[in-house]
């Protein structure tokens, strides 16, 4: 059953409690955070909207599909990015535009590569409906994985570098909701989690399925895929605060997910970790004192695992985190 994503400005009780969840975790972290690549897209930063976004600031492209910079399309935060809407010139089925970043992550002492970006699909108006993708790419130019966002379905699919072709993540999305991307990428256990809005939609995936394929990053590619490269729809991605950032740190961040209140049954929760890592689930009534109610194996080969805490039936207050217990 696919799970429709909450839009980044609609208030939810539940995802602010799961947010808390994810700071509280995050807090845990003392390594250095090295900013690789940051993009505004600002006109005071070089980036002028009177051209296409190919060719301005390093960015590339191949195909020939419209590309370029919008005004306020995420109010009050100027100038985006944008990939889609004006036909190719020539008959294509991708365009594709990035900006290289050519990094080696762990010759360099990092692990874990986080990409984030805020990005919106805005739908066609000619009937004809495209795909929009995110797809990590090495330094040899060897695609990685990518997400894929189907505008004609709504669904949320990733594809891996082998031979299964997309599978749905179980989510969909909505047409012109504006919605926070963050990708986490653990180069020395070759696995990579992504998260929309902060709730996670892939989990402990590899990033390459292959040992002949170099464990590196090249760049990351805002993908336009056309179906029907003889009519393309006028749908276009637009995006934002593009982000990419390196750390020493040797393990995925760790996500606690609620499921469901089950009435006198009790607390259902989900932990996203790495597979084969090994989790503690923590309880407090006071964020003081902590205490394990779980020790678990994350098992292969998503690093997910469910919790059910009956004793919450009987707590008027009831914190959770967890933690990784081996390194």
């Amino acid at each position: 059953m696919n799970q429709t994503l909450a839009l980044k400005n609609i208030p939810a009780l539940i995802t602010l409690w799961v947010l808390l969840l994810t700071f509280q975790n995050r807090l845990f972290s003392g390594d250095t955070v090295t900013l690789y690549d940051s993009h505004g897209f600002e006109y005071d930063s070089g980036y002028d909207p009177r051209y296409l976004l190919t060719g301005q600031m390093d960015w590339a492209g191949q195909g020939t599909g419209g590309n370029g910079l919008v005004t306020n399309y995420f109010a009050g935060r100027g100038q985006q990015a944008f990939v889609g809407y004006f036909p190719p010139t020539q008959t294509e089925e991708t365009l594709n535009v990035w900006r290289p970043v050519n990094l080696s992550p762990q010759r360099l002492g990092f692990s874990l590569v986080k990409f984030s970006v805020t990005m919106q699909i805005v739908d066609s108006t000619n009937n004809a409906y495209d795909d929009f993708r995110w797809s990590v790419y090495n330094t040899n130019e060897h695609r990685l994985f990518t997400l894929d966002f189907d505008n004609y379905a709504g669904i949320i699919s990733y594809g891996l570098n082998d031979t299964n072709g997309f599978i749905s993540t179980g989510f969909t999305f909505a047409n012109d909701g504006v919605y926070d991307l963050e990708v986490n990428m653990n180069f020395s256990s070759n696995t990579w989690s992504a998260f929309l809005n902060d709730v996670v939609i892939v989990s402990g995936k590899k990033i390459s399925t292959s040992e002949a394929v170099e464990l590196s990053l090249g760049d990351i590619d805002a993908v336009w895929a056309i179906r029907d490269p003889k009519k393309p729809g006028d749908n276009f991605m637009v995006f934002d605060d593009y982000t990419i950032t390196a750390e020493a740190k040797t393990a995925l961040p760790i996500r606690l997910e609620t499921l469901a209140m089950l009435p006198d049954l009790g607390y259902l929760l989900r932990v996203h970790g790495e597979p084969g890592r090994s989790y503690a689930l923590e309880t407090s009534e006071d964020f003081r004192l902590w205490r394990s109610i779980k020790t678990n194996t994350a098992p292969i080969p998503d690093g997910t695992f469910d919790y059910l805490d009956s004793r919450a039936t009987n707590q008027p207050i009831r914190f959770y985190r967890s933690r990784l217990l081996t390194p």
